[in-house]
């Protein structure tokens, strides 16, 4: 007995013992069949990320954000500029070098980082709120190898969230379709920039380590937001599978859709399989080096590096 984990058509399997002009066969069902078949996972990314939004809402509440003023340091690391100095995770910078930061998240955000990384071994003076008190902090950022400064602390938006349960069904599809197509379009728009700017997006690009890294991390600080990260995961899976890249999904939509405008004549089989084999051979380049790029910038391995 044979047994296989793989599940595939038969279409270019020599073994099959199908006739290669089977009309049952994907690749001689019209084209409008294929197109169907080969968005089905696509769709099913996008249904899963809907189901997702749905049990969070019903189960959980829907999250509320409500913004503060200030940056806020969830986490500091030891020996760092930020600890030796005397910041403390749960500190909010409410100010830079006199300039106070608003609620504006990101950009109070962008504001300090820019700050930090133009002052290497230049003194910077932070506004800090710990509990109820306020008090200044001077602290020197080190050179990092690029020559920016560094001040080795985790930075995000001074904000609280809080959950609200829809009241009856009306409000809780109002609250998933919000959500959802919020959602949608942060991915959307961040798919955008990175083509728009990719010189300086690059480095944001994550592979399957970073991902899972950013997981464990959504768990072991809230367990609630292993909703969004999921739904977000399957609305980037299904993004990314439709762009018209050989190898993906997108891929073989875009042949399908040249098939279509050339009047149902298909592209030469050499052809064809030259654009996929190429295809399959850059995603497998940028698989392994994505891999090997985000366990270089897992914590533990920079410290023994």
């Amino acid at each position: 007995m044979k047994s296989s984990g793989f599940v595939g058509f038969p279409d270019n399997d020599p073994n099959s013992g199908i006739p290669l002009d089977d009309k049952n066969l994907l690749k001689n069902r019209p084209i409008w069949d294929r197109v169907v078949v080969v968005s089905a996972g696509i769709v099913a990314n996008v249904i899963f990320a809907y189901a997702i939004i749905f049990a969070q809402v019903v189960f959980v509440g829907l999250p509320v954000q409500e913004a503060f003023p200030g940056v806020l340091v969830p986490d500091v690391k030891s020996s760092s500029a930020g600890s030796r100095d005397g910041l403390l995770p749960g500190d909010v910078i409410l100010a830079v070098d006199g300039s106070e930061l608003s609620s504006y998240g990101s950009d109070s955000v962008t504001k300090v980082v820019d700050v930090v990384k133009s002052n290497p071994n230049h003194s910077v003076l932070l506004r800090v709120q710990r509990g109820k008190e306020g008090f200044d902090i001077m602290i020197t950022p080190d050179k990092s190898f690029d020559g920016t400064g560094r001040i080795g602390v985790q930075l995000s938006p001074n904000v609280r969230f809080s959950k609200v349960k829809p009241k009856n069904v009306t409000e809780t599809f109002s609250f998933v379709g919000r959500e959802f197509f919020g959602l949608s379009y942060n991915v959307l728009d961040s798919l955008k920039k990175t083509f728009l700017n990719f010189s300086q997006t690059a480095s944001q690009v994550a592979g399957p380590v970073a991902i899972i890294a950013v997981g464990a991390e959504v768990a072991k600080s809230n367990a609630d937001g292993l909703y969004q990260f999921a739904a977000l995961l399957n609305l980037n899976l299904a993004v990314i599978n439709l762009l018209p890249l050989p190898a993906l999904d997108g891929g073989t939509l875009a042949l399908i859709l040249l098939e279509a405008v050339r009047g149902g004549r298909k592209l030469p089989l050499e052809v064809e399989q030259g654009i996929m084999s190429s295809g399959i051979l850059l995603v497998i380049f940028l698989g392994l080096f994505l891999i090997v790029k985000d366990t270089l910038n897992l914590d533990f391995i920079r410290e023994i590096l």
